[in-house]
């Protein structure tokens, strides 16, 4: 889907320089051959800015999502991107890898401003600014996209490893079925108001939990999440796993801030998504829109191996 003008506008002034390249600029290069970020990226072709999918980075195997969009306004579609990383915008790439793309909704589902986001993962051991350089691979044309990654040392956001707060986040029982006090989703996703985050710990049962509103959005990149978790619970609905949708907003209304389980957890930004496991611990955490086929096998091979 094509992003709205301003969209791309705002890009262009977060890097003060937009457009294509002219054909003095310095050639594209791999990291190896001595070129500096800036230069990669002011190779022939568009010069933009990635479109973040994320914002909350910490330190260790760093999940970064994004949008790439030239300058006449059109996502990218093809399957992978070429991924450099830089100290500085000045110094040559230490890190080169590849970026996925990943469908971040479902056929017949809510509709996002794009359809899918690229995804990497990149292993950044220390806090810090990083330049990040992403180019889709092939293609009529070249586009250049160039963002920032910010690794903190610790956040907020409770990480893998750690234990997830036990909240008692409303269910179906809780409200006495009335599924509109749950959630903004239309139809109600009802197969995830069963179960509260604190009973399922109690019960030492691994879980998937959601943090987001199907309603209020209010992020490009933020995906049909409610969608995606609806969906991967159907394929693992003869297995002793557990889907939650918990939703931001005091009473689902924004004008009241977000509500004491977004609080509990930490979370400053939505949409979050995290699964848990028998013991407890978080296994897994995506920032951002989330794939069915990353969940999927997340709750394959760290929820349901050897249970």
């Amino acid at each position: 889907m094509r992003p709205p003008a301003a969209l791309t506008a705002a890009s262009c002034l977060f890097l003060a320089a937009c457009g294509g390249s002219d054909g003095d600029a310095t050639t594209t290069a791999a990291p190896d051959g001595g070129e500096t970020l800036e230069a990669l990226w002011r190779a022939p072709g568009d010069d933009v800015a990635v479109v973040p999918g994320t914002a909350t980075h910490q330190v260790g195997e760093v999940r970064v999502s994004f949008l790439v969009v030239d300058t006449e306004g059109e996502v990218s579609m093809l399957p992978t991107a070429r991924v450099w990383v830089a100290r500085a915008l000045d110094a040559k790439p230490f890190l080169e890898t590849t970026a996925k793309l990943e469908r971040i909704g479902v056929p017949g589902g809510a509709e996002a401003d794009s359809t899918h986001l690229y995804v990497t993962e990149l292993p950044l051991r220390r806090p810090g600014t990083y330049w990040l350089l992403a180019e889709p691979d092939g293609g009529s044309k070249k586009v250049q996209a160039l963002g920032q990654v910010v690794v903190e040392k610790d956040d907020p956001v409770p990480d893998v490893g750690e234990r997830a707060p036990a909240s008692e986040t409303p269910t179906l029982a809780s409200t006495r079925g009335d599924a509109s006090k749950l959630t903004t989703r239309v139809p109600p996703d009802e197969t995830l108001l069963g179960h509260s985050v604190a009973d399922s710990l109690r019960a030492g049962k691994p879980f998937v939990v959601t943090f987001s509103t199907p309603k209020f959005c209010a992020s490009r990149t933020c995906g049909p999440v409610v969608d995606v978790v609806e969906e991967t619970a159907r394929r693992f609905e003869d297995d002793d796993v557990r889907f939650i949708h918990v939703e931001v907003y005091e009473r689902n209304d924004p004008a009241r801030g977000y509500n004491r389980w977004m609080r509990e957890w930490g979370l400053e930004t939505e949409p979050w998504t995290f699964a848990v496991g028998r013991n407890g611990r978080i296994a897994a955490r995506f920032e951002g829109a989330v794939s069915v086929l990353e969940l999927e096998e997340v709750v394959r091979e760290q929820l349901l191996a050897g249970s």
